[in-house]
């Protein structure tokens, strides 16, 4: 969960179906208990993201199991091809999203922050995943250059509450634009700007809460129209 300073207008160089919400388990492990290291791990890098950029990380801690889950849950992913992140922060819920995904299919995470994007890349090993240093608005440009087709889930835990409205504008019409028919986003937050960007390209979504995280978050879910 993280991502996007508003206060970054200048954007990092881009690259040279639907199911009954919440009802999608098939294919989805349990998350393993994280080791003491690796959650301290996280933990820290994560804090260490939050200080540096607080506008831009939605909270000083990482995602918890029960929202993690929640999200994989509402995407669907036991027949996704392509499957996009928004703001992996340090790769809990990246993790979560690999273990839920066919064998085939390939996870495209895009990360504002560099030091969350080292990190992801060094602790997350999967060859299915693909971790990006860019803005979320270059959605179509990191799909291009990656020859990945449209995206069945595009997942986002990055605060839209906080970056300018015409940025969040710019990213909620290109998930829009580039996930697939009868494709599904996902949004967790604890405000309500990501539906007030989102709705006018992808109607009105379906909201869930989950009470244990910190904070607590609502997750959002579009489904785009088949036709």
């Amino acid at each position: 969960m993280n991502q996007h300073n508003p206060s970054s207008a200048a954007k990092a160089p881009a690259p040279s179906v639907a199911h009954p919400i919440d009802s999608d388990v098939s294919g989805m492990t349990e998350a393993p208990p994280a080791t003491l290291f690796s959650d301290l791990r996280d933990r820290f890098a994560f804090l260490k993201g939050f200080l540096g950029s607080p506008n831009g990380v939605a909270s000083m801690v990482p995602s918890s199991h029960w929202l993690e889950q929640r999200v994989v849950r509402a995407a669907g992913l036991s027949q996704a091809r392509c499957v996009i992140e928004l703001g992996p922060g340090t790769g809990g819920t990246t993790r979560a999203l690999l273990r839920a995904m066919p064998a085939q299919a390939r996870l495209l995470a895009i990360e504002l922050n560099p030091g969350f994007q080292a990190h992801v890349r060094k602790v997350v090993r999967d060859p299915r995943l693909h971790v990006e240093l860019g803005s979320a608005e270059d959605i179509g440009a990191f799909l291009a250059a990656r020859r990945l087709p449209a995206a069945d889930a595009v997942i986002s835990g990055i605060p839209f509450s906080t970056m300018p409205f015409e940025v969040g504008d710019r990213i909620a019409q290109a998930v829009a634009q580039h996930l697939a028919p009868g494709g599904r986003f996902v949004a967790y937050q604890w405000a309500a700007a990501v539906a007030e960007r989102t709705t006018p390209y992808l109607g009105a979504p379906h909201v869930q809460f989950e009470a244990f995280n910190i904070p607590p978050m609502r997750v959002y879910t579009w489904t785009k129209a088949a036709g």
